[in-house]
């Protein structure tokens, strides 16, 4: 499309005083004036307007400024000058008084696209607006036509030698677009952009090609940037960045995407996960009366008589020794928490019903979310006021062959479930149930065993002695790994964001996650495992670059 602004305030003021005082015969006498003048014109110098403007003769009006301007831009304003003063005098075509050319038939006549003819007008060739059987379209003088190709010689032969494609050629494309889409997961601007320098054709050229193909077959899948599916990996990521404050326009060109898209995969993205949120909560009449958020979500009850303070035992590691730091709650205190965390769930789960699927709104998504997270809040304050309970339930079940640290571990998560399980309105204290809960657990996992060692105990010094700890300082283990782990981020961020999410699948970097093959990774990815494998290979390659730099120990 040609550009219709123009750049030179000068050039605008003479088109609009032409168009308000010029008689209809001087504006065609001065159109070949203008002309002449472009054809006198090189784009790579600098002109004074007002001695251009004289040239013109413009019925005496003359601009008041003496700056310089670019010869480009003075090509580009007079050649619309051109075209602005021949649209007004509504001039027939068949008056001209030599051939007039169209854009089509410019195009036949020397082999190009109507793109090339448009490039070739910013260029400076001469085009006016003149009436063809009735109906205004833009026309070429044969001189003007013959006058541009005389100064753009090598331009015209470039164009005359790219040659129009033919079937066999359009179909090669068409079938080489859609293999890059499905292996490297790209959209039809990004699959144009890496099929340039692989056809020498421009961008525009090819994705003009694929709509051509996808409207004459219209059974076919269409080529669009749906075409291409994200793998659900690629689908978080870009929800995770855009949450981040990343920019649309960033992520658009990151994953090959429009922003109407990126908009749309975080939108979806996050809907899926507030849908898998944990929301189920105890039901109690309360929460549907009026005023219930004054009743559920107020201050917490201030503890008439301050809490009773519980010596720390002297045999517990400094990080659980620390839990008995955190207040016990009285009976009314930890019915308001677990009030407050019922509520918070239950008034989520309410909103969460009233989502569109296909418009969810981001308003009632970021009350959800904000309910959610206060949830959580209250959750984990309850679970600390009572971490000291498995604390004290794992001592006494603590065996010969038990690792105090795995019960501790395995009380949490009983703890945990009692949390979502517990019926505030019962009455009963939390503890009570808790204890029943994590001794229940308890049972499950060490009954056996338990009874075995009851019956071949023989004296207290055996039992201490069997029950001796043998592992490493679980501080030092925790820092060394931390280290390391830090060492690997860092060394990961030499590669881009395909290599790295390739490396931490394969090698099974992610937490609580297991090495994948080649054909899951591929699968996630939405590339074949043999293109995996390629990009494996290329990141190991730099990451053991990046090691070797950092001093850093990899065994791949």
């Amino acid at each position: 499309m040609v550009q219709r602004a123009y750049r030179i305030d000068a050039i605008d003021r003479l088109r609009a005083e032409q168009l308000r005082s010029a008689p209809l015969e001087d504006r065609v006498r001065r159109i070949d004036r203008i002309e002449l003048a472009i054809s006198d014109l090189d784009a790579a110098n600098h002109y004074a307007v007002d001695r251009i403007v004289k040239t013109i003769g413009c019925g005496g009006w003359v601009p008041r400024d003496r700056d310089k301007a670019p010869g480009a831009d003075l090509i580009h304003d007079l050649r619309l000058l051109v075209e602005d003063l021949s649209d007004s005098v509504d001039l027939p075509a068949s008056a001209v008084g030599e051939q007039v050319l169209t854009v089509e038939d410019l195009a036949r006549q020397f082999n190009v696209s109507t793109k090339t003819i448009a490039r070739w007008r910013e260029a400076g060739l001469v085009s006016r607006r003149l009436v063809f059987d009735g109906r205004k379209r833009v026309g070429f003088l044969r001189s003007s036509v013959d006058r541009f190709v005389r100064a753009n010689r090598d331009r015209v032969e470039r164009g005359a030698k790219f040659r129009q494609m033919t079937d066999t050629e359009r179909r090669e494309l068409v079938a080489e677009a859609r293999r890059v889409a499905a292996d490297e997961g790209l959209d039809l601007n990004a699959v144009a952009r890496r099929l340039t320098d692989r056809t020498g054709r421009t961008a525009e050229t090819i994705r003009q090609t694929l709509r051509q193909h996808a409207e004459a077959h219209p059974d076919e899948q269409p080529f669009d940037g749906e075409g291409a599916v994200l793998a659900a990996r690629q689908r978080e990521q870009i929800e995770a960045d855009f949450r981040a404050g990343i920019a649309v326009e960033k992520l658009a060109d990151r994953y090959g995407r429009s922003k109407t898209t990126i908009y749309r995969i975080a939108t979806e993205v996050r809907y899926e996960r507030i849908r898998a949120l944990a929301l189920e909560s105890i039901p109690n009449p309360r929460f549907a009366r009026k005023g219930a958020d004054a009743a559920c979500l107020g201050e917490m009850p201030v503890a008439e008589t301050p809490p009773r303070r519980v010596s720390r035992p002297t045999d517990l590691p400094a990080y659980l020794a620390a839990l008995y730091d955190s207040p016990l709650l009285t009976r009314e205190q930890e019915q308001h928490l677990f009030r407050q965390y019922n509520y918070l769930k239950f008034k989520a789960a309410k909103l969460r019903a009233t989502l569109d699927a296909a418009r969810p709104k981001a308003v009632t998504m970021d009350e959800i979310e904000a309910l959610h997270e206060r949830a959580v809040e209250v959750k984990n304050q309850i679970a600390r006021a009572n971490l000291r309970l498995v604390v004290s339930l794992a001592k006494k079940r603590m065996g010969p062959t038990q690792s105090f640290f795995e019960l501790v571990s395995d009380g949490n998560v009983s703890l945990m479930k009692a949390i979502e399980k517990f019926d505030f309105a019962r009455g009963n204290k939390f503890s009570t149930y808790a204890t029943w809960a994590i001794v229940k657990n308890y049972a499950r996992s060490i009954p056996n065993e338990y009874k075995h060692q009851d019956r071949f105990r023989t004296s207290t010094d055996e039992l201490f002695a069997s029950a001796e700890e043998h592992r490493a300082n679980p501080l030092a283990h925790e820092a060394a790994q931390a280290d390391r782990e830090h060492k690997i981020r860092r060394i990961l961020r030499r590669l881009d964001e395909r290599e790295q999410q390739i490396v931490i699948s394969r090698f099974g970097l992610d937490h609580n996650r297991e090495p994948l093959t080649l054909k899951e990774v591929g699968a996630q990815m939405g590339v074949t495992k043999e293109r995996v494998r390629q990009i494996e290979v290329r990141a190991l390659d730099k990451l053991r670059v990046a090691a070797a730099e950092e001093r850093v120990q990899l065994d791949f």
